[in-house]
């Protein structure tokens, strides 16, 4: 496989390669940096089958380290910079890398690590190293990321270069991959998304557009400058982005949106069409190297997830692993080239997750008769009320829809009539409505036993680092 990022470098140097906070980097410049970055990682040793962990945020030298372990044929380890150091220990002695590189800031309470800012200055009087007719390994593995699951410990999913390759091949099928896409990145890098988009412009020779966080008067003047045609968001992003935008409408430069990372509202989706940008519901998994089903820019109406992307397959089993037809519901399994090699150090995770090649993604789900598909639950965030499974994302858009609702999330609070019972929380615009109206708001929409028994009112939702609801920080809450 030909070393995307020294490819370009070749075939067109003065291309931009990537952009962030008023700096462009040509592939030539992006190549010589990952070549300095190389020679820095081949002094401490890093040679093919090792680690390198990345305590950093959203930065150039990111990017090109990323770049740089690939050449070396070691796996990068980005680690979420908002978990302490407390939290960071275990993941590392876990990971057991050749190399921590951490910002100062980041990494001063933790042991054996290299900063950043020492080795830039090394690094400027390295001379690069020089890897003519470079080849990379398809099957050895890129990148080790830490799932982001809310509950139990993270499991460490081993993906290879051909896992990306083949992910940028099928989001192209779907969005297109000419190199003069300008894909603007405010996810973090240390999540699956964010590091799709830095594979997904290198392979197609198209450019990234990096910025630190999200920030939305930041990522809304980028995009009404014409300088990003595609961008990713979650729900709370997109959210939050279209309130500081107001009745501005896009510019016909934009060309598509991805929104996933968990539920999205269709009534925010169909604000954001309205609009003029082309959000496209997407559903993906970091076992997955990201997208596994995207709406079609053709038909998307933001009801479901789409169908799967090109090479992908889709299925939905019950419990037993039996098949199930269409519009029925039960687990959600992924076959196809973009499924992760498995969870570093955990075989016993690894062959659970695994069956006959399909992958078990615990979610609960649906497909139509055109294979699109319907998202409803993580299994964990699944109630059962008296018998009856209740979808916490249904009630969820219900109170969404409500004028003096900014934000909601339900889940379930044990119940010794029901076994549990579904509990809305509840973030207010302005002045927080009276429960008694919500519920008569959910009851005229909902069946009765998905209405939520109390409603608890907080001044935001505990997010994680990719935006996503803590649902097991507010089921503690609820049942304390």
């Amino acid at each position: 496989m030909k070393c995307p990022v020294a490819h370009w470098a070749i075939e067109a140097p003065a291309r931009p390669a990537l952009e962030f906070e008023g700096s462009t980097w040509t592939y030539r410049d992006l190549d010589r940096q990952v070549s300095h970055w190389s020679a820095i990682l081949a002094e401490r040793g890093v040679r093919k089958g090792a680690r390198v962990a990345l305590l950093l945020n959203n930065r150039a030298e990111s990017v090109a380290l990323t770049h740089a372990c690939a050449r070396r044929g070691a796996a990068s380890v980005p680690l979420n910079v908002r978990l302490t150091s407390e939290e960071l220990r275990p993941l590392i002695r876990r990971l057991a890398p050749q190399l921590v590189i951490a910002e100062e800031q980041l990494g001063s309470g933790l042991e054996d690590v290299q900063f950043l800012e020492l080795l830039e200055q090394e690094r400027s009087r390295l001379a690069p190293l020089r890897e003519e007719g470079l080849q990379l390994d398809p099957e050895a593995v890129f990148a080790i990321l830490f799932t982001s699951g809310t509950s139990g410990a993270p499991r460490a999913a081993q993906l290879t270069l051909a896992n990306f390759a083949a992910s940028a091949r099928a989001s192209g099928l779907n969005l297109g991959s000419d190199p003069e896409q300008r894909w603007l990145a405010c996810l973090p890098l240390f999540h699956v998304g964010g590091l799709a988009m830095l594979t997904r412009c290198a392979w197609y020779g198209a450019c990234l557009i990096l910025h630190r966080q999200f920030r939305e008067d930041e990522v809304n003047e980028s995009l009404q400058r014409g300088e990003a045609t595609h961008v990713s968001l979650v729900e709370t992003t997109l959210a939050r982005l279209l309130s500081a935008r107001g009745a501005l409408r896009f510019p016909a430069s934009v060309r598509g949106a991805l929104v996933g990372g968990g539920p999205v509202a269709v009534e925010l989706l169909q604000r954001a069409k309205a609009l003029g940008m082309p959000a496209l519901r997407t559903y993906g998994l970091t076992e997955t190297t990201s997208q596994v089903a995207t709406e079609r820019l053709a038909d998307a109406d933001g009801l479901t997830a789409g169908p799967a992307l090109s090479g992908l397959s889709l299925r939905i089993v019950e419990p037993l692993g039996t098949a199930l037809p269409d519009g029925e519901i039960g687990e959600i399994q992924v076959r196809g080239p973009t499924l992760m090699r498995g969870y570093f150090g955990d075989d016993r995770a690894t062959a659970e997750v695994f069956s006959e090649g399909w992958l078990k993604t615990g979610d609960l789900g649906s497909l139509d008769n055109e294979g699109r598909l319907t998202v409803l639950a993580r299994r964990m965030d699944l109630i059962i009320s008296g018998g009856e499974n209740i979808y916490p994302v249904e009630i969820e858009n219900v109170l969404k829809l409500h004028p003096a609702v900014e934000d909601a999330a339900v889940v379930g609070e044990a119940s010794r009539r029901w076994g549990s019972s579904p509990v809305g929380i509840i973030v207010a615009r302005d002045i927080a409505p009276d429960p008694a109206q919500l519920e008569s708001w959910c009851r005229v929409r909902l069946a009765g036993f998905k209405v939520p028994k109390r409603f608890v009112f907080l001044p935001a939702l505990p997010r994680n680092a990719m935006g996503k609801v803590d649902r097991g920080l507010l089921a503690q809450l609820v049942n304390k």
